[in-house]
């Protein structure tokens, strides 16, 4: 087989690493201008995804976040968050393809992107950078989807037993209840067969988040003030110390709140054109960071408003919400849908490079490339392929045991929204912009994007601090595998 012949046939076309073999560009109607299949995805399909990845587990520590800055900074800084997180997303829409914003080669993943624009170094550093986060975004979703099974079943018991009862229950099982879960999702071969996953999952999102939000403003009503103030938690209620840490906290977590640009490439690549896939992605950026945005400002401000100081770390495993327990239940099961289809939107990514380098690797390897059809009665047969089976497998696994290693929740997403916040969401999309654009060194655009992205580091940096104090602080009482609520 000649070389081109063997890269078309193991090239990773929407993600996927096994495609058909590529008919002439001008062909049909069933292929791309590159010779891949034809992409369906919309506004919509590309919102919903957005949406899935961006309205997460972060919205639930909102709150917590907000306390630790007061109603001034609070709100202020996640407004600030949501405008950087919009302006380098359509940044980085602009690097989808190369040279041309309309007629370039495309660029299918961030790290094509990178390696066109940046090349060298900078390829394996955004890599690593990005493929850890991938891997630290699928721990924090398996803590955070059985901390939520947690408090449906804490909500029941004190339902049953009274608000008295310890009902303390352990958290493992419910961690590898999740871990088999994705290990049977993770099956599905590539991004554009899991639209359908993305919009079930924001449904379940906007669901959770409004009943989080129909909480908060019911127990500000039932106090009868709103409680909180202008500078946040209170000096005596925390120490000096903590008080700057945890506010360092706080920016880590609306930070991993918003991050999503980490896949906004992969995302992008579903996109029909025409018209301009940048154009299609500014699009469902705007939709989705608005919508996000608003979502994010009423229930950090409500939750905070309703506990103030004491803002629980997940509003809805909060004191104070087992009341009414069935509505509880229903916000945390949507919680752990959404979870799940969230889990997957971010780790496709990771799949298809892992799977696309292994193929490169070894192109004659069976194990490797050979598809099994497994019949399905009424439907098209399903392509079973076996390293897919077993590595993906693995990383589950590997996610799930960690998972059950730091049940820190808090602390994690801290530290994930710190550690990906600047690198991946500001200095990748503004230095590949910069080269892309040929904006000149030192002229007055130049000047703001490096004045932005120094910024947004030293926030960074700030964050991670916070965070990396908060997980200090736990390990002291912390017994591994031993972890209950």
């Amino acid at each position: 087989m000649g070389s081109k012949e063997q890269q078309n046939q193991y090239s990773q076309g929407n993600n996927q690493v096994f495609s058909i073999d590529v008919a002439p560009q001008n062909a049909s109607k069933l292929f791309d201008d590159d010779g891949r299949l034809k992409r369906s995805g919309t506004v919509w399909t590309a919102s919903a995804h957005i949406i899935t990845a961006v309205i997460g587990s972060g919205v639930l520590s909102l709150a917590w976040a907000t306390a630790q800055l007061g109603w001034i900074a609070g709100p202020t800084v996640m407004f600030l968050f949501s405008f950087v997180t919009y302006y380098t997303s359509s940044l980085l829409a602009e690097c989808y393809r190369s040279g041309d914003s309309v007629t370039g080669k495309r660029n299918y993943t961030y790290m094509d992107a990178v390696r066109s624009n940046l090349g060298g170094l900078q390829v394996k550093i955004c890599g690593l950078i990005q493929y850890v986060n991938l891997f630290g975004v699928a721990i924090g979703y398996t803590i955070a989807a059985s901390i939520s099974m947690l408090a449906i079943k804490k909500s029941n018991c004190f339902h049953e037993k009274g608000d008295n009862s310890p009902c303390r229950i352990n958290a493992n099982p419910y961690i590898i209840i999740f871990g088999i879960t994705e290990i049977i999702f993770s099956q599905i071969p590539d991004f554009d067969q899991i639209s359908w996953l993305s919009i079930v999952a924001a449904v379940m999102s906007f669901t959770y988040s409004t009943i989080g939000l129909g909480l908060g403003i019911g127990k500000v009503v039932a106090n009868g003030k709103i409680k909180g103030s202008l500078t946040g938690i209170s000096i005596g209620v925390v120490t000096e110390t903590d008080k700057i840490w945890r506010s360092f906290q706080a920016l880590g977590d609306m930070a991993f709140a918003y991050s999503y640009s980490i896949i906004l490439i992969e995302i992008q690549d579903t996109v029909k054109s025409p018209p301009a896939e940048s154009k299609t992605m500014k699009k469902a950026t705007m939709i989705s960071i608005v919508v996000t945005t608003l979502f994010y400002m009423l229930c950090g401000c409500f939750g905070y408003a309703a506990f103030g100081d004491l803002s629980p770390g997940n509003l809805l495993t909060g004191f104070g919400f087992y009341n009414p327990f069935w509505l509880v239940d229903i916000a945390n099961a949507a919680i752990i849908i959404h979870l799940v289809g969230a889990y997957q939107v971010y780790c496709q990514p990771l799949f298809a490079f892992i799977e696309k380098k292994a193929t490169e690797t070894f192109p004659d390897s069976q194990f490797i490339t050979k598809d099994i059809k497994v019949p399905i009665p009424g439907y098209k047969p399903y392509n079973l392929n076996l390293f897919r089976l077993v590595w993906r497998t693995i990383f589950v696994i590997l996610t799930t045991v960690i998972s059950m290693l730091l049940p820190f929740f808090n602390d994690v997403v801290g530290l994930l929204g710190a550690l990906g916040f600047w690198p991946l969401t500001v200095y990748f999309p503004v230095q590949m912009y910069i080269n892309q654009k040929k904006i000149p060194r030192w002229s007055t655009r130049w000047i703001s994007l490096q004045i932005l992205s120094a910024a947004c580091l030293i926030i960074t940096i700030a964050a991670a601090a916070g965070s990396v104090a908060g997980v200090v602080l736990e390990l002291k009482s912390y017994k591994p595998f031993k972890t209950s609520y």
